[in-house]
């Protein structure tokens, strides 16, 4: 772009062979274009930019290695385009595989190919060996990566590929089999000489169980051998959680991994969840890319993630990824894997697991090691040796990850169906904003997959600069059509234990210990939003007019209320002023007055404003008539904003009074019925579990919540349920 022009570091995190390497490649391939006209238009001016460069600069263009000629993702949403991306930047054709749900996904549009492998039911596509081989062989992929979850712990799966003459990117079956197994990983890790966590050695029934936590002494944690994300794990404080915690969780077992083999060990009170992650290939090289901090996490699975771990210095850090290779070294580990550790408030550290596959927060690794995992995948299964030694791999600043999904933290998480209305990701003109998603605007978020939304990644040079970021990402993220957890995200961010570091894997419960009840606002935020209300509304209004005759003033009474509530909204009346580019706000009631500026056009959706002394971020979802929603803090407000006449008429609208629904159990989902735990007739006390039913690959108690006699059950075992179907009624 210039002599002179030099490229911001953080753009450099994907160079690992030569800067221009990458560059070059970018400029070829790398634009994610599906136009195929367009593509070739930006491939002929970017090759004519190639050849100016070197003429004018004698640049020389170096090109970058190719491991394979074609790549199939056995995968979908995210994590597949993830792949791609890498593979385009190194001039690797790829194939996606899809059903009906994901026909015109984001993954299938970017891909060189795409094949349809069947329903939406995941055993009959991506989890269907056959179809992804015959897919491989069809389009003549040679080898094929799994991205996460699916196939890619799947050690038959990763035999079939080798024997079938392909390539499988990731380890061996035997490491799969290995670490893929809790008791039999918790052994090989005693063996290399990895701290464990104590315990009782093998698979346990039941009684064994029982008897096994007298020994060890509560809490203790009961898994599933075979488990992972969270599923079949339970915590036991006591022999009755105990019994029904095995049972709950050797039942997710059976239905998630097919094997419900169970294991006990000890609970580690106030742990953090550190882990390792790891780089072997093919040569015997195993290095360590320094680790994560996960401790953010709700029934075991991850929310928030960082890196590095505040918890860490150089000395620990070193012992544990020195133990983390081990691990790999014993196991004649390939390709990526992750090391999942347990770090107690003394700072000593035990085993839990290690997942052979890439890991889902990998990306903030990526960001402060400056290292393409997924290349590093490529190279170690092509058989080439690692790009780098243990000495090359530093730590450049701090990320943080999000997991943004869409499902609702105000109803216990569930997740949120539809189609995506609007959608606006963060961007940052530096690099130090990463969206990995698999949709785009118009995407659905369907009941049959996961309802990942994206993950959101930020660097910073220190991590107060990368949560900042994070806060102001969340903030200018659209996201319409769908619930999400971005409020409860933003509010993690804000709280003083986590600006401290001061992390347990507890900290959810901690901080929200009777669960997520929305961001309660200060007499200053409500000022804020009703200010920013008053500028939205007297913009629009002011559209009616010619400059010559604009009003210069306003009155409004504003009525706020949390828009996912019925609770009684609380009413401001302000006035608003402009004087030139500024406007002044004055709270009526409190008699205080903000000046507020903006460049905010009613054509915008994101509203940025100095607001006093502060600056605020809003979002301006609706607007009809008298009503409008502001998403502010990460949370949805609704608004009646009145001019002073609307208002005298406002009180002599009838009140609709919300039905009770206490007498009810409604799904709080879609999902299955399991197990219906009464029949009409029956008499039931508050707190009793009705029914038992499984959603996103989750068993779920539903509890009465007031004692009464069953008066009508709508549902059997077996049965498929809608988000808000009503199952069982109380007289």
């Amino acid at each position: 772009t210039g002599r002179n022009a030099t490229l911001p570091k953080n753009l450099l995190r994907f160079t690992p062979q030569r800067v221009l390497s990458a560059s070059y490649s970018s400029l070829r391939g790398g634009s994610m274009c599906t136009n195929a006209k367009h593509m070739t238009s930006q491939a002929n001016l970017n090759v004519s930019f190639l050849r100016q460069m070197r003429q004018k600069y004698s640049v020389k263009v170096v090109q970058p290695e190719k491991y394979f000629d074609k790549v199939l993702i056995a995968n979908r949403g995210e994590i597949a385009c993830r792949v791609m991306q890498t593979c385009k930047r190194l001039g690797i054709k790829t194939v996606a595989v899809y059903t009906d749900a994901d026909a015109n996904s984001k993954h299938v549009r970017m891909a060189d190919e795409a094949v349809y492998i069947g329903s939406n039911v995941v055993s009959e596509s991506y989890t269907n060996m056959e179809k992804i081989l015959e897919a491989m062989k069809n389009t003549g992929a040679q080898a094929v990566h799994p991205g996460y979850g699916f196939l890619s712990e799947n050690s038959e799966f990763a035999n079939a590929v080798r024997e079938a003459g392909l390539t499988f990117i990731g380890p061996n079956s035997e490491a799969i089999n290995a670490m893929g197994d809790k008791i039999e990983s918790k052994l090989i890790a005693k063996e290399a000489g990895v701290h464990i966590i104590p315990g009782y050695d093998g698979e346990v029934s039941l009684e064994q169980a029982v008897e096994a936590a007298k020994d060890i002494g509560y809490p203790v944690m009961i898994k599933a051998s075979a488990g992972g994300g969270g599923k079949g794990m339970r915590v036991a404080y006591n022999e009755e959680e105990l019994i029904e915690g095995y049972k709950l969780s050797q039942s997710e077992a059976k239905r998630n991994f097919a094997n419900d083999k169970m294991l006990i060990e000890k609970f580690i009170e106030e742990p953090r969840h550190v882990e390792i992650q790891v780089l072997s290939d093919t040569l015997g090289n195993h290095i360590y890319l320094n680790e994560r901090e996960c401790s953010v996490q709700r029934r075991n699975q991850k929310v928030v993630e960082e890196a590095p771990a505040v918890v860490l210095d150089v000395e620990l850090r070193k012992r544990m990824g020195e133990q983390a290779c081990m691990l790999a070294r014993a196991v004649n580990y390939v390709g990526a894997g992750t090391v999942e550790m347990m770090v107690d408030k003394n700072k000593n550290f035990y085993f839990l697991e290690m997942n052979t596959r890439l890991q889902v927060e990998h990306p903030i690794t990526e960001m402060i090691t400056r290292v393409d995992i997924v290349e590093q995948m490529l190279r170690a299964a092509s058989g080439k040796p690692l790009s780098f030694t243990q000495d090359d791999i530093g730590i450049h600043g701090w990320a943080t990850e999000c997991r943004v999904y869409a499902e609702d933290p105000h109803r216990n998480f569930a997740p949120s169906i539809g189609q995506l209305t609007s959608y606006i990701e963060p961007t940052s003109t530096d690099g130090s904003v990463r969206v990995d998603s698999g949709i785009v605007e118009r995407s659905e978020i369907s009941v049959f997959f996961d309802p990942m939304i994206s993950k959101l990644v930020t660097w910073g040079n220190t991590r107060d600069e990368s949560i900042d970021r994070m806060i102001e990402a969340l903030d200018t993220y659209v996201i319409h059509g769908v619930q999400n957890n971005v409020e409860l995200l933003r509010d993690i961010l804000t709280k003083e234990t986590y600006r401290r570091g001061d992390l347990t894997t507890d900290f959810l419960k901690h901080e929200y210990p009777h669960g997520f009840k929305g961001v309660q606002l200060s007499e200053t935020q409500y000022n804020q939003l009703a200010a920013a209300a008053a500028l939205v509304e007297f913009s629009f209004l002011n559209q009616r007019y010619s400059d010559a005759d604009k009003m210069s003033s306003e009155e409004f009474t504003i009525a706020v209320g949390r828009h996912e509530t019925e609770d009684e909204k609380k009413e401001l009346r302000v006035r608003i002023n402009q004087d030139g580019e500024t406007f002044h706000v004055t709270m009526l009631d409190s008699n205080t007055t903000v000046s507020i500026n903006s460049d905010w056009t009613t054509a915008d959706k994101i509203l940025r404003a100095q607001i006093g002394d502060e600056k605020v971020i809003l979002q301006v979802r609706k607007r009809r008539g008298v009503d409008m929603i502001l998403q502010f803090l990460g949370a949805e407000f609704s608004l009646e904003v009145y001019n002073s006449r609307e208002a005298q008429y406002k009180h002599y609208m009838p009140y609709f009074p919300p039905p009770d629904l206490s007498k009810m159990i409604i799904a709080p989902m879609p999902g299955s019925i399991i197990s219906v735990n009464v029949q009409p007739g029956d008499e039931v006390k508050a707190g009793q579990v009705m029914l038992v039913m499984e959603a996103m690959k989750m068993q779920n108690s539903l509890k009465a919540a007031v004692s009464g006699v069953v008066k009508e059950v709508k549902v059997k075992e077996g049965d498929i349920v809608n988000h808000e179907q009503v199952m069982i009624e109380l007289n």
